[in-house]
C-alpha cells in the first residue's frame, strides 16, 4: 500500500497526492452480464410498437414504428448496462451523430456511445452522448414510421413505454450500479453504490443540473478524481500512521477533542484536519469532531463528506468542482480546486493525468463527451 504523504497546513482540505493502479483493467461496457435484464415490448404513439424495419436484423436496418404484431424484432431487452437489444444487436445511432434527424438502427453492440439509453423519468429515451430524445419523424403514428434522434421537446411522439423492471433515470443519480462497478473493479466493499446514493440526499443539485451530457460530465468527474485519492477506492483510511498527529491544529477555539491523532484522511476525498471535520460536520449535522470515525465507519457519512467539498468548498481553486462541471469551465478546475497547489501549472502533471485518464474513461462508460479545458 502506499502511504499519503503530510498535508499542507493551509484551511482548505487538500488532496493527497496519490499515483495508483486500479487492480484490473476496466471492464468494456458491454463485457458485464446485467444483474436484472428487463424484456419486453417497447411503445410509442398509439400504443404501437418499435422493431427492425422489415424484419430485418443486418446492421444499418432502421428502427421503424409498427403495429405490435410479435414480430421478434419488436421483443427488446434492457439489460441494465444503457444498451437496448434485439436480435442479438443494439439500438444504435448512425455514424455516433449529434445533429437532429440522425438516423437509429441496429448494430453490432460495440458498446460506443452511440448505444447508450437512458429512460427518463418522464418516459422519453435519451442517448446522452447526443443528448437527444428518441424521436419518431414527423411527429406520425403511420405504421412504418421511421425513428430519429431529435431535441427533446417533450412531445408525444418521444414518449415510450419500455419493459417493466427497465432501471429509470428519475433525475437522480446518473450512475447505474453496474457502471459503478465497471468503474471500480477492485473497490473496497466498504465504498458501497447504496452509500453513495443515500448519501446523495445531502446534496440534490449533485450531477442533476443541466443536461443529461452535463449530469453525466459531472457525475464522471468526481468519481474520477474520488478514484485518484483512492486508488480506485480500495482505500478508506490514510495509510501513513505517522502522519496522523500532524492534522490538530490546536489553534482553533474547538480544540482536538477526539484526540491528537484522530483527524487523518477518511473516505473518497480523505476529509483530513480538525477544521474540516468541524465544518463538514457542521454542514451535515453530524459531530464529526467529536467522532470522525464516523467517516470511515460508515459509508453514508464517507461519501457525503466527499459530496461536501465537491459541492460547497473551493478549495486551491476559484470555484466549486460542482460549479466547474455545472457552468463549463471543464474538469481541469476540478483539479485545481481539490489539489491546484500541488498539482497544476506544471506542479506534477503526472498526477493531473492520472485524474485526466479516470475521468476519460468514466465519460466512455456513461457515453457522453468529456469536454474541453481537462487540464489545469
Amino acid at each position: 500500500m502506499r502511504s499519503l504523504p503530510p498535508r499542507g497546513t493551509g484551511k482548505v482540505l487538500l488532496s493527497a497526492i496519490l499515483s495508483l493502479t486500479t487492480a484490473g483493467a476496466l471492464l468494456a461496457v458491454t463485457g458485464r452480464a446485467a444483474s436484472a435484464a428487463a424484456t419486453g415490448q417497447i411503445t410509442g404513439l398509439a400504443g404501437k410498437c418499435i422493431g427492425a424495419a422489415g424484419g430485418n436484423t443486418a446492421n444499418g436496418t432502421a428502427i421503424d414504428l409498427y403495429s405490435c404484431v410479435g414480430d421478434p424484432t419488436q421483443q427488446w431487452t434492457l439489460p441494465g448496462d444503457g444498451t437496448i437489444r434485439t436480435a442479438g444487436k443494439c439500438m444504435d445511432v448512425s455514424g455516433a451523430g449529434t445533429t437532429d434527424g440522425t438516423k437509429v438502427q441496429l448494430w453490432d453492440c460495440n458498446g460506443t456511445p452511440a448505444q447508450q439509453w437512458i429512460h427518463s423519468s418522464a418516459r422519453d429515451l435519451v442517448n446522452p452522448h447526443a443528448n437527444k430524445c428518441l424521436d419518431l419523424t414527423g411527429n406520425s403514428a403511420a405504421d412504418f414510421t421511421v425513428t430519429q434522434i431529435w431535441t427533446c421537446t417533450g412531445g408525444a411522439n418521444q414518449k415510450w413505454t419500455v419493459p417493466a423492471g427497465t432501471p429509470s433515470d428519475p433525475g437522480g443519480f446518473v450512475v447505474t450500479e453496474a457502471q459503478f462497478n465497471q468503474m471500480f473493479p477492485g473497490r473496497n466493499g466498504f465504498y458501497s453504490y447504496s452509500g453513495l446514493v443515500a448519501a446523495m440526499r445531502a446534496y440534490p443539485q449533485f450531477a442533476t443540473t443541466g443536461s443529461a451530457t452535463v449530469r453525466r460530465q459531472e457525475a464522471a468527474a468526481f468519481l474520477a478524481n474520488v478514484h485518484h485519492e483512492t486508488g480506485g477506492l480500495q482505500y478508506v483510511v490514510e495509510q501513513n500512521t505517522a502522519n496522523y498527529p500532524h492534522y490538530c491544529d490546536w489553534g482553533q477555539p474547538y480544540g482536538c477533542p477526539a484526540g491528537q491523532a484522530a483527524y487523518y484522511g477518511r473516505g473518497p476525498i480523505q476529509l483530513s484536519w480538525n477544521f474540516n471535520y468541524k465544518a463538514a460536520g457542521d454542514a451535515l449535522g453530524i459531530d464529526l469532531l467529536t467522532n470522525p470515525w464516523l467517516v470511515q465507519n460508515d459509508a453514508a457519512v464517507a461519501w457525503k463528506t466527499g459530496l461536501w467539498f465537491w459541492m460547497t468548498s473551493t478549495g486551491a481553486g476559484s470555484m466549486t468542482a460542482h460549479n466547474a462541471m455545472v457552468g463549463g469551465a471543464g474538469f481541469g478546475q476540478t483539479i485545481r480546486t481539490i489539489n491546484g497547489s500541488l498539482e497544476c501549472n506544471g506542479a506534477n502533471p503526472a498526477q493531473v493525468q492520472s485524474r485526466v485518464d479516470a475521468y476519460q474513461r468514466f465519460t466512455q462508460i456513461l457515453g457522453v463527451p468529456a469536454g474541453n479545458n481537462l487540464y489545469c
